[in-house]
């Protein structure tokens, strides 16, 4: 810091030093009686605006050269407002002298009952131009630290309370929240109006024809844009909106390849349609990408629009000509859209700094595998419908889960400003931790059961189903929760090992599912109910 602290200049050109208490010396020869007049010619007889200026500061009875001007001080000692302060007055006779330190601490007291250390203080004297010469003369201190820690001791501690976040600031993400909950779910109408495209002889492993390349195309795009998501989001955060985009350029068409590839090498004789078919749905989720992650969720929920054509297919039977229009209009507004915002990207230079490393993206891709294949594991139900409601439920619920996440945030920073003590603190946010889960796992049962009510022909899902949907939202939602402190490495571990058991053994899915929902909630516990965790 340099210059004044009180950023105002001075009315005049110099700032009086505060008066300096002066000795009493009761043994004088020449002092007069108590009450006589000081004869002429003294130092005490002359006035503070006589030509031979003011006595010298070493010698009280000496005079000053004339001509000189008064000793100036720096602004502090003209107070807050950085204004000349009046002269202190000489002491009465037999009076002791007001100490300056007295003066100089009621002026600082905001700022020095704030300081958690003397040399907070130290510094805002020496950025307001105080010197040691100025300090021992005025204040009888060697230097700045040794005042400032005179001061700290002198003035209470009166720490500021951190300011509230807004009564509101949660509710103001639940639109928000709710639109990517709804395009999310929204993609799934294009599997409603491909299904006749798609249709073949049965396909491998007990599925219908063409699931395997779908899957494989899907799974790719979701471990890849996971990853790249995590790098734009990174940029984002350090304030390179450019370098933000230029990743997303570079990183979506490479998904896109990337899911097409594997769709293609997966894909079996007579499965060329579902081919094509997961081509476009992984350049569907590169598009995706960029505008969710740019902040773009109406216009990809614009694109999204031609897709509700899917609802009449529900009773009716649409052209094919129809559906694959619908399809085409979706898939290349989103790419349109996509491309429009990437257009910083594509300036020179948009790329910035080296950028963080790339290692630091793969749990998050890890996170997105471990997580989608749960997701897949849960549309295998005794029946496709039965399967894709709970699909459809729980793409629906990662809206509100988002939402949830935002206020259980909100909530423990609370917690944070108001209580004092750590155990307080972990049985609140263990508290939070309850109602939020709670209310996630409240509304995935509505999202499922509605689904169930809604679809022509669903059956009603039993116990045993309900149990294991519940339990992979569980693991969903604490798993989101600990990649958003941080802990991604320990939540995609946990995700990959519970879905690697249900694919080695389909039966014990339910028991690894609940496996990986007791493990994630034991480090759930563990992590957020210490205070430094919820630290910005």
């Amino acid at each position: 810091m340099s210059g004044s602290l009180w950023l105002k200049r001075p009315a005049t050109g110099a700032t009086p030093l505060p008066a300096i208490p002066r000795p009493r010396r009761e043994h004088a020869a020449n002092r007069p009686p108590h009450g006589a007049p000081p004869p002429a010619g003294t130092a005490e007889h002359r006035s503070p605006t006589s030509p031979a200026g003011p006595p010298a500061v070493g010698d009280p009875d000496s005079p000053a050269p004339a001509g000189s001007p008064p000793p100036a001080g720096p602004s502090v000692a003209g107070g807050a407002t950085g204004q000349p302060g009046p002269a202190t007055p000489p002491p009465a006779a037999g009076e002791l002298a007001a100490d300056p330190l007295d003066e100089l601490a009621g002026r600082l007291d905001g700022f020095v009952a704030a300081a958690v250390h003397p040399d907070e203080i130290a510094a805002i004297l020496e950025s307001d131009g105080m010197t040691d010469e100025h300090i021992r003369l005025t204040y009888g201190r060697p230097d700045s630290f040794s005042l400032a820690e005179d001061l700290y001791a002198r003035v209470e501690r009166h720490h500021p309370e951190p300011e509230a976040p807004p009564g509101n600031a949660w509710y103001g993400e639940l639109a928000g929240c709710l639109l990517r909950g709804l395009v999310f779910a929204l993609p799934g109408l294009a599997y409603v109006l491909a299904a006749p495209l798609l249709a073949g002889a049965h396909g491998r492993f007990g599925l219908p024809a063409g699931t395997v390349p779908l899957l494989a195309g899907a799974v790719t795009g979701w471990v890849w844009n996971q990853a790249l998501s995590h790098r734009a989001y990174t940029w984002l955060g350090l304030g390179d909106r450019p370098a933000a985009a230029r990743a997303l350029l570079t990183g979506a068409p490479a998904g896109a390849l990337a899911g097409t590839a594997v769709a293609l090498a997966t894909a079996a004789p007579g499965e060329t349609p579902a081919a094509v078919f997961a081509a476009g749905q992984s350049l569907y989720l590169a598009a995706a990408t960029v505008l969710l992650v740019l902040g773009r969720e109406r216009a990809l929920l614009c694109a999204l629009l031609p897709l509700t054509g899917a609802f009449p297919a529900f009773r009716w039977d649409l052209p094919d000509a129809l559906r694959t229009g619908l399809l085409l209009a979706s898939l290349t507004a989103s790419v349109a859209f996509a491309a429009l915002v990437l257009r910083p990207g594509v300036r020179r230079g948009a790329g910035g700094r080296g950028g963080p490393p790339r290692a630091a993206s793969l749990p998050y891709g890890f996170f997105g595998l471990g997580s989608g294949l749960l997701v897949l594991h849960a549309g295998v139900g005794d029946t496709p419908v039965s399967g894709a409601g709970a699909v459809i439920a729980l793409t629906l619920s990662m809206g509100p889960a988002e939402w949830l996440l935002h206020r259980f945030r909100g909530e423990s920073l609370a917690r944070l400003r108001t209580l004092s003590t750590a155990r307080e603190f972990r049985r609140a946010v263990t508290g939070t931790l309850v109602l939020c889960l709670g209310g996630y796992l409240t509304v995935l049962l509505a999202l499922t059961l509605t689904a169930t009510l809604a679809w022509p022909g669903a059956p009603w899902p039993t116990l045993p189903r309900l149990v294991t949907l519940l339990l992979i939202g569980t693991v969903l939602w604490l798993g989101l929760l600990l990649q958003a402190f941080g802990a991604v490495l320990s939540a995609a571990t946990v995700c990959l090992l519970a879905a690697a058991a249900q694919t080695v053994e389909p039966v014990a899915g339910p028991l690894a599912t609940g496996g990986a929902a007791a493990v994630l909630a034991a480090l759930t516990c563990a992590l957020l109910a210490r205070p430094t965790a919820h630290r910005a």
